[in-house]
C-alpha cells in the first residue's frame, strides 16, 4: 500500500504493516506445507491431462490422413486446435502473473548448494500485484477475472454444439465459494488474493490453470468423438475369415482372408491376426500371408471390427486352426498358442506319430518341461525370445520352434469403464480399480492392482483438488471421502497405477480419467 503524507495516518499505516507482518510470520509451517503439497499435486494433475491431450491430437492427425475420416476431421480438428490455442494463451498469461509475484516476494538466492526459492509467507506481493490500485499496485486481479470470463466464453463459442454440451458443465468455475468470503459481498480478487501468502496465491493460480486444462481436454475429446459419427448406408453384414488350407508341409505358405460381407467404405473394417494389423484392400478384405514353421498343430486368432448401421462398433473373433505335417509323423502343439509366455505354465501336446508315448523323448533348450499326462507337458520359461522343443522318435529328432514373450500388460478400469464419461451414480457405486487383461489367449491369468493415486478436480473441488494415495485395489476411506463429494462435472483422474502380474513383476499402467455426468 502507499503511505500518505499526513503524519498521523502515516503512523497508523506503519502499525498496520507491522501487524500484518507479524500475522504473516505466524502462518504455521503445516499450512504452508499443505499449500505446497496442493500446488505439487495440481502440477501432477496437469501433466496427466497434457499426456491425454497429446494422445488425442496424435489421433486427430492420423484421422486427417485417412480417406474415410479426413472430411469430418477437417471440420473438427481445427476446432480442437482452437481450444488448445485459447488455453495456451490463458495459461501463458497466468504463468506471467505467477513469475511476477514470485519475483516480488523477496526470493532467496541460491547459496551453500541450495536452490533459489521464493518467500512462501510473503503476503505483500499477491496483494500489491492483484488487489491494490494505489500507487505501486497493478490491481491485476480484475483483469485476470475478465480474461478468465472471456476465455470461458470463447471456448463455448467454438461451436454451438459445444456450448449446448458444456455450458453448465465446463470445469472452469469463477464463482467465489461462500466459505472464502464468509457470505459477505467482496471483490473477486480481494477474496482470493488479499493478504494471502504467496504460496497460497500460486496454488490458487495453478488451480485455475488446472480448470483450464480440464476444460480444454473435455472439448478436445468432444471434437475427437464427432469425427467418428459417420453415416452407414448398408443394413446387412457378414464377417468372414478363412484360411487357405488346414494341412500344410514345412515351408508352405498359409493365406488368411478376412473382411466384412456386404462391404461399405463407411463400415471402416479393421482386421488383426494374432494382434497384428492387416491392411484392408479396395474390396474391404484383408489378405494375411505367412510361411509356416516346423511340424505341429497351430492356430491363428483373427479379430474383425466394423461399424454397424446404428453407429456401434461390432467385433467378431475367430480362431483358425491348421496342422503342419512332419516326415516322421511327430508333432508338438501348444494347447494355448504357438507362444510360450514367461512365468506361466504353457501346456503343450506331443505326439510321436506312429510310436507311442513310451518311445517318444521330449527336450527343450530354454526353460523346464513337466510331464502332466501321456503326451501332455507344461513348459515354463523365464526369459529369452525363443524356445525349441525337440521330439526324438527312433533316433530321429524334429525341432519345433516357439516364440517367447512377456505376458501383455492389462488396462486399468473402474467397473467396465476405462476412461471418458461416467455416470455419477454408477461411479459412486464402484468399489475400486481393477486390471483387465483383454483378449488374452490364457484364461484365468490375472493382474492385481497394488496401488494408485486418486485425483478429483473441477466441480465440487473449487477450492482445492481431492488427492489421495491408495494402497491396494479397493478405494480407501480417503478416496471414498472424495468420491462422496463428487458431483456432475467433477473430473476424476487415477494415476501412478501399479499392478502385480502372475509372473511376479509389478508394472506401471497408463492413467485413466473420467468426467462424471448425469
Amino acid at each position: 500500500m502507499s503511505l500518505p503524507k499526513e503524519p498521523r495516518q502515516k503512523m497508523i499505516n506503519v502499525m498496520y504493516l507491522v501487524l500484518t507482518a507479524l500475522l504473516a510470520i505466524n502462518v504455521s509451517d503445516e499450512i504452508l506445507l499443505a499449500f505446497k503439497t496442493i500446488d505439487r499435486s495440481l502440477n501432477n494433475s496437469n501433466a496427466v491431462i497434457d499426456r491425454k491431450d497429446e494422445t488425442l491430437f496424435a489421433s486427430l492427425k492420423e484421422m486427417l490422413s485417412k480417406a474415410e475420416t479426413k472430411d469430418s476431421a477437417a471440420v473438427w480438428a481445427p476446432r480442437a486446435q482452437q481450444a488448445a490455442q485459447y488455453s495456451d494463451e490463458m495459461i501463458k498469461y497466468i504463468d506471467n502473473i505467477k513469475n511476477e509475484m514470485i519475483a516480488a516476494s523477496e526470493p532467496e538466492p541460491a547459496k551453500d548448494g541450495k536452490e533459489a526459492t521464493y518467500n512462501f509467507k510473503n503476503t505483500e506481493a499477491p496483494t500489491r500485484l492483484l488487489v491494490e490500485e494505489s500507487s505501486g499496485g497493478d490491481k491485476r486481479g480484475e483483469e485476470l477475472l475478465q480474461k478468465l470470463t472471456d476465455y470461458k466464453a470463447k471456448m463455448l463459442g467454438i461451436h454451438p454444439s459445444i456450448k449446448a454440451t458444456f455450458e453448465n458443465d465446463l470445469p472452469l468455475n469463477l464463482a467465489v465459494p461462500p466459505s472464502l468470503n464468509g457470505g459477505m459481498e467482496m471483490p473477486w480478487a480481494y477474496t482470493y488474493f488479499h493478504m494471502t501468502p504467496t504460496v497460497a496465491a500460486v496454488a490458487m493460480l495453478d488451480k485455475f490453470e488446472n480448470d483450464i486444462k480440464n476444460s480444454e481436454a473435455q472439448i478436445v475429446e468432444y471434437c475427437h468423438k464427432q469425427i467418428g459419427a459417420v453415416k452407414i448406408v448398408y443394413d446387412k453384414f457378414v464377417p468372414i475369415a478363412e484360411e487357405s488350407s488346414q494341412y500344410l508341409m514345412p515351408g508352405q505358405e498359409l493365406t488368411i482372408t478376412g473382411g466384412v460381407g456386404a462391404f461399405s467404405t463407411t463400415s471402416q473394417p479393421s482386421v488383426t491376426v494374432d494382434g497384428s494389423s492387416v491392411p484392408i484392400g479396395p474390396d474391404g478384405t484383408a489378405l494375411y500371408k505367412t510361411t509356416v514353421g516346423g511340424p505341429g498343430s497351430y492356430s491363428k486368432k483373427v479379430t474383425i471390427s466394423f461399424k454397424k448401421p446404428n453407429g456401434e462398433t461390432g467385433t467378431v473373433d475367430k480362431e483358425l486352426k491348421y496342422t503342419v505335417g512332419s516326415p516322421t509323423g511327430a508333432s508338438v502343439s501348444a494347447d494355448a498358442t504357438k507362444i510360450f509366455y514367461i512365468g506361466l505354465k504353457n501346456p503343450i501336446s506331443v505326439s510321436g506319430g506312429t510310436k507311442g508315448d513310451e518311445a517318444t523323448q521330449v527336450t527343450t533348450d530354454n526353460g523346464t518341461l513337466e510331464k502332466t499326462a501321456p503326451g501332455k507337458y507344461d513348459v515354463t520359461v523365464t526369459g529369452g525370445t525363443e524356445s525349441n522343443i525337440t521330439v526324438t522318435v527312433d533316433g530321429k529328432s524334429t525341432p519345433f520352434k516357439f516364440r517367447v514373450k512377456q505376458i501383455p500388460s492389462p488396462i486399468a478400469m473402474v467397473g467396465t469403464n476405462s476412461g471418458g464419461k461416467f455416470k455419477l451414480n454408477d461411479f459412486k457405486a464402484q468399489q475400486g480399480v481393477r486390471a483387465d487383461l483383454k483378449d488374452f489367449i490364457f484364461e484365468g491369468v490375472k493382474y492385481n492392482i497394488t496401488s494408485f493415486t486418486f485425483y478429483a478436480t473441477g466441480k465440487g473441488f473449487a477450492e482445492n483438488p481431492g488427492i489421495a494415495p491408495n494402497n491396494g485395489a479397493v478405494f480407501s476411506s480417503d478416496c471414498r471421502k472424495y468420491i462422496d463429494r463428487c458431483v456432475v462435472g467433477t473430473s476424476v483422474i487415477i494415476d501412478d497405477i501399479k499392478a502385480l502380474g502372475p509372473d511376479g513383476h509389478t508394472r506401471p499402467l497408463p492413467p485413466i480419467s473420467f468426467t462424471l455426468t448425469n
